[in-house]
């Protein structure tokens, strides 16, 4: 078990009380000699270096040692138990004492070990000194020689697909760099590695001046693919060099990048909410680490538990001397993290995101069950944005708003609605896209068309609250307990006036994240809306939301197939059984304002099963946009 530095100090003067007394009032050889022992190796592992090397019949020797074993084992604490106390030679003037010494090393297990120290008197009345020399550090530790630490930790456990598969593996990447003792012209240098890399060339400029001579400079790392595109605006550029090593990847850049996460050289801010029960960490710099995503959440579970071996070697290096291993701890491995994505979905959903320009997410939800499909986000995005964004949704809305109105009982979605080309509320004039007037349509062909009129209209008919409720009863609003947080959407519990309307269309103060609407599309098809699932075997990220009951779902699942066979999604009417709804929605203050795209919508016996999704691009100023992306993506999935 570690013990912190002060439960140390504790220790040893626990030790210490007892024969410190029995010394002042017992003429007892060994009596002296312990605490002679004691003092040293409370100063010892107290840190006070002088004051124990002062208690040894050669300082200087003393101090020497103890320096070093404080660099062989860097940050390492020391607790010290006495065992038992033998004199001898004439006039007991010879001493030995065993103890066991515990080394609480930094960022790996402890290391124990049993030694003895020996201690020497001129006679009699002297006091007692502990002779300086190896033997009191280790037993095996002699002249000439020193400690060597080595930490290592185990290979770090899979994350894996929902098959059981290893989505990351060890990836060649080049390490694009500077050295500085070979740049002839460091501007040049600097403008062509930025227009190669994107780096900013000032940058570039700044790090290789402040770094010293020989350094090198890192300037980006790239997979091998990814160097080879750029090979030749770069390769022979003065200066620059190109080490390569392995990393332990996804199978691409953006590969599920928002919930799997990244490893790579541990950070201060990783480092210091990875700790023990002393609060020191259980890793260290150059440690490979989870960064982000799961691969952060699981960190202790991924990485498993450091190993050490400390080795007796010379301390003249030019011997080369292996050494000797005089104490190890072999690493622990940790234990896989199964998520519940699907490959082939995220190949496909990463494939119909990267051919938009814009920032583009796609999330993929298994109905019945909330697990996490696929999370894509294309390089023109956050990717985190899949996740945790904060959106209007526009008129994906729709499928709320109508489920609040089947619910309610006024309507069915075969009766008649006006949907004029503007409705007033309050003195604020709505309108649906271009001022498109219906008349007056069955609610299905106003759902259909995403007449904002309409559905304005009907909801301010609705009684407090029920927006609210219809929309918590697919899991909106929920905190969900998740490794890696899911923004589950905010829509107000009470609202008045234009803002009561602008919140029945997904305007107003309604936001919603990418991956709550796929879990709001999985609720309406499989009828059993569900808490979502990142990792498999997890505790419930929550309750499983209610769901609006059957009555309702029965009514609003033919609206939203209307939707794809005449309304607004068109465009997908060849992509088997898909139900959905567009949506756009209005942000910013331009003028006229700017807008996202979205299309949230599931397909049921597709190449996967049963799959529900979301689509956002944002600034895609039209749902068709968004409808685009998943039609790519439904035929990624056809093959």
């Amino acid at each position: 078990m570690r013990r912190s530095r002060g439960a140390v100090l504790l220790v040893a003067s626990a030790v210490l009380a007892g024969p410190v007394l029995s010394a002042c009032s017992s003429d007892d050889p060994a009596d002296g000699a312990r605490s002679a022992a004691q003092a040293f190796l409370d100063a010892w592992s107290g840190g006070d270096l002088e004051s124990a090397a002062g208690d040894t019949d050669d300082a200087a020797t003393a101090t020497t040692l103890l320096q070093q074993t404080a660099e062989d084992l860097p940050d390492a604490t020391l607790t010290a138990d006495l065992g038992q106390v033998s004199v001898g030679g004439d006039g007991d003037t010879t001493a030995t004492v065993a103890w066991t010494a515990t080394w609480d090393l930094a960022a790996a297990p402890d290391w124990t070990y049993d030694a003895t120290l020996d201690l020497r008197r001129a006679d009699g009345d002297a006091p007692w000194q502990v002779v300086a020399e190896p033997t009191v550090v280790h037993p095996e530790l002699g002249e000439g020689q020193h400690l060597q630490l080595a930490r290592s930790l185990p290979e770090r456990a899979a994350v894996t697909d929902a098959a059981g598969a290893p989505l990351f593996t060890e990836t060649e990447v080049v390490d694009v760099g500077v050295d500085k003792g070979q740049v002839t012209d460091l501007a040049s240098l600097s403008a062509a590695l930025g227009a190669a890399t994107g780096v900013d060339p000032a940058t570039i400029t700044a790090d290789v001046q402040a770094a010293g001579d020989g350094q090198f400079v890192p300037v980006i790392t790239l997979r091998r693919d990814a160097f080879e595109a750029i090979r030749a605006q770069v390769f022979d550029l003065p200066g620059a060099v190109f080490p390569t090593s392995t990393r332990l990847l996804a199978p691409t850049a953006r590969f599920g990048a928002a919930l799997l996460g990244r490893v790579g050289d541990a950070t201060a801010e990783v480092l210091e909410e990875t700790t023990g029960e002393d609060g020191r960490p259980l890793y260290a710099a150059g440690d490979q680490l989870g960064l982000s995503g799961l691969q952060r959440a699981y960190q202790e579970q991924l990485a498993g538990t450091p190993g050490f071996t400390v080795a007796v070697v010379s301390l003249d290096t030019t011997t080369g001397d292996t050494g000797t291993v005089v104490g190890s701890v072999d690493p622990v491995p940790g234990t896989p993290v199964q998520t519940p994505l699907v490959p082939a979905v995220q190949s496909a959903a990463d494939a119909a995101v990267a051919g938009q320009s814009l920032a583009t997410h796609l999330v993929v939800v298994r109905p019945g069950t909330g697990e996490v499909l696929a999370v894509s986000s294309n390089e023109a995005a956050n990717a985190g944005n899949a996740l945790s964004g904060q959106f209007p949704p526009g008129s994906s809305m729709k499928t709320i708003t109508a489920t609040a109105l089947l619910g309610a009982g006024t309507v069915t979605p075969d009766t008649p609605v006006p949907c004029p080309g503007t409705t007033t509320v309050d003195g604020r004039e709505f309108e649906n896209e271009d001022q498109f007037d219906l008349g007056t349509v069955p609610l299905t062909e106003a759902f259909a068309q995403s007449c904002n009129t309409t559905f304005i209209q009907q909801a301010l008919t609705l009684p407090d609250g029920a927006l609210s409720a219809a929309a918590a009863s697919y899991g909106v609003g929920t905190d969900w307990q998740l490794p890696v947080g899911i923004f589950s959407g905010s829509v107000p519990a009470a609202s008045t006036g234009t803002t009561e309307a602008a919140d029945a269309i997904g305007q107003g103060e309604v936001l919603m994240s990418p991956a709550q609407m796929a879990l709001v599309a999985a609720g309406i098809a499989s009828g059993t809306p569900a808490a979502p699932v990142e990792v498999v075997g997890a505790p419930a990220a929550g309750p499983a939301p209610a769901g609006p009951g059957q009555a309702v779902l029965d009514q609003l699942r033919p609206m939203m197939r209307q939707v794809v066979l005449t309304g607004t999604a068109r465009a997908l009417g060849g992509q088997g059984e898909v139900y959905g709804k567009t949506g756009t929605a209005e942000f910013g203050s331009n003028v006229p304002p700017d807008s996202h795209g979205w299309f949230v919508g599931y397909q049921l016996g597709g190449p996967q099963g049963d799959i529900a999704f979301a689509v956002l691009v944002e600034a895609g100023q039209s749902s068709s946009a968004a409808v685009a992306v998943a039609d790519t993506f439904l035929s990624g999935l056809a093959g």
